[in-house]
């Protein structure tokens, strides 16, 4: 349980929603441009619904919907309450115009703001607590999605220009730091919002480990291309070669290569040479997999991970920071870069834990349903919103999926 956010917090994960748009148009904010990204506009709208549907529609006051089309529309993947329109075919949705859809925003906003000035029960505080953090991770979506749609555009625009300082001058060296194993707790503990995948909290069993003192970067991967890893069958899971042969994968998405041999990457301020200090991203996890087996490692498990960063304080590149990629990370001592820059493929499949059960009703198709066939990330990147992450934090996605900010850190058996 958590307490009810105020109207502050709920107007700063809006307002922060709306600013990643500022200067874009409804042109770009309407296309599709593969079926497993959605229109910013689409995103703008289904954040703005579930709040609708899930809390105005049943507690606000005499609340009438903005629209009642709009729920077929806007629905994503909730099978109980209803029918939906085609994910493959977002980017139709001509109308509404960015327009409406922000009057739509507002529109909940009001009667948002109605609902949070009165005294609310636990369950529907809990509830959009849980709205908050969902729009979150649409935030990063919204960044990640449109980054793909600019890549396909011949001119490389911007999504958005970066704010951020200099680089570190020096680029920070790879070291090991050793855990000893045991049984150890994990999963959420304490006060605060968690997502309901991250309990209950468990023991399980660790042998002792080393993982890398930061993430992979471009120029270690440029040693694994140039030594013929996208062309070693023995470096691939079986699904991972057919996905390599099938896509003609020869170099991790948005990199590209001008007449001159120059390396260059597409990031959310368009095209820009290649860093090579700075973490590599946008990989899949048969990348992920292949690079740690070409380099005699492994990934770690996410219990591995999520021990090595406990008590350790959400700080990094995360959204706030303006920046447009991952940094190069700070030569110190320790581990780096374990929260923001690059969400972190693990070895673990996405399954429960012991003695989870999903929610009643539709709020219970949030992540259970997805636990098949997909693989467990963590840390948070520089599209993440600093606020959302901690260490028990477990994103998940498709093996062969790399157009979010994905990367990788090493770790080996002690």
């Amino acid at each position: 349980m958590t307490m009810t956010p105020s109207i502050d917090a709920y107007r700063h994960v809006r307002d922060a929603t709306l600013r990643l748009v500022d200067g874009l148009a409804d042109a770009d904010l309407t296309p599709q441009s593969a079926d497993f990204a959605s229109p910013g506009k689409w995103h703008l709208a289904h954040t703005t619904w579930v709040f609708e549907q899930f809390l105005l529609a049943e507690h606000g006051r005499g609340y009438r919907r903005f629209d009642e089309r709009f729920g077929f529309l806007f629905n994503s993947y909730y099978n109980a309450v209803g029918a939906r329109h085609e994910r493959p075919r977002r980017g139709v949705l001509t109308r509404p115009t960015l327009e409406q859809v922000l009057a739509y925003r507002a529109h909940v906003d009001h009667a948002m703001a109605d609902l949070l000035g009165t005294r609310l029960p636990p369950e529907v505080g809990d509830l959009i607590e849980l709205g908050l953090h969902h729009e979150q991770q649409h935030q990063e979506l919204i960044l990640t999605d449109l980054l793909h749609l600019f890549a396909q555009n011949p001119l490389r625009p911007a999504v958005r220009r970066a704010h951020v300082g200099p680089e570190p001058d020096e680029p920070a060296a790879l070291r090991w730091v050793q855990f000893d194993g045991g049984n150890v707790q994990v999963g959420h503990k304490g006060p605060g919002f968690a997502f309901d995948n991250e309990s209950p909290r468990h023991v399980v069993a660790l042998q002792s480990f080393r993982l890398a003192s930061r993430a992979v970067t471009n120029r270690e991967w440029l040693q694994f291309i140039e030594d013929g890893g996208y062309a070693d069958p023995a470096l691939w899971l079986s699904d991972g070669w057919d996905t390599v042969q099938a896509q003609r994968w020869q170099a991790p998405l948005y990199w590209e290569q001008n007449e001159d041999g120059e390396r260059w990457q597409m990031t959310l301020a368009g095209l820009e040479p290649l860093a090579l200090d700075d973490p590599v991203v946008h990989v899949s996890f048969f990348e992920a997999d292949a690079y740690a087996r070409w380099a005699g490692k492994r990934l770690p498990t996410e219990f591995e991970w999520e021990f090595a960063a406990r008590g350790l304080p959400v700080e990094g590149n995360f959204v706030e920071f303006g920046a447009d990629r991952p940094r190069r990370a700070l030569d110190r001592p320790g581990l780096q870069q374990m929260f923001g820059d690059v969400w972190e493929w693990t070895a673990s499949p996405y399954v429960a834990y012991p003695g989870f059960r999903t929610a009643p009703g539709a709020v219970g198709e949030y992540n259970g349903k997805f636990m098949n066939g997909q693989y467990v990330l963590r840390g948070g990147s520089c599209a993440s919103p600093r606020s959302h992450l901690r260490a028990s934090y477990r994103n998940f996605f498709q093996p062969g999926q790399r157009w979010q900010f994905s990367g990788l850190r090493l770790a080996e058996d002690a």
